[in-house]
């Protein structure tokens, strides 16, 4: 389905969150800037963590297996895109778009989806399995033209 005139896209990944509107309509989309948010990633887990890794105990054996260690820097993106979600939900109750478009990489989708209010879950036109946050608008919008394109029912 093509997105309307007016219509929310997000574009977003566990670093960047890019809001923007169609100014266009469904056919020519003419994306505008809204919002752009961009958070401070730390280099390595090693600024984030505080601890080690955490030990289990075993009832036969020798020695203590070690658990698997939390990535925290995929946490802080989850966390992220956990704001975006809530974003989303406040601005979908307050009616600020009837539309919304989202482009996110695979597990940032993901993350937000599980998170989305049904309120925001009612109002998505179409959702693009993707990494765009670092791409120049045209290259968006060329990216929005050709899903929804190829989305579309073929005339018999």
């Amino acid at each position: 389905m093509p997105i309307p005139n007016s219509a929310l896209v997000l574009v977003i990944d566990g670093r960047k969150m890019l809001f923007f509107r169609n100014q266009g309509d469904e056919n020519q989309i003419d994306l505008r800037t809204e919002a752009h948010d961009e958070r401070d990633d730390a280099d390595y887990n090693r600024e984030i963590k505080t601890d080690a890794q955490g030990t289990a105990s075993t009832s036969a054996g020798m020695g203590r297996p070690s658990m698997e260690e939390t990535d925290f820097k995929q946490q802080e993106e989850d966390n992220w895109v956990k704001e975006a979600a809530e974003n989303l939900r406040m601005r979908a109750l307050k009616n600020d778009f009837q539309h919304l478009c989202i482009i996110a990489p695979p597990k940032a989708l993901g993350v937000l989806r599980k998170e989305l209010h049904k309120e925001v879950e009612k109002r998505v036109v179409c959702s693009i399995n993707k990494e765009m946050s670092g791409r120049p608008i045209p290259d968006i919008e060329a990216l929005i033209v050709s899903e929804t394109k190829a989305s579309e029912p073929a005339d018999v």
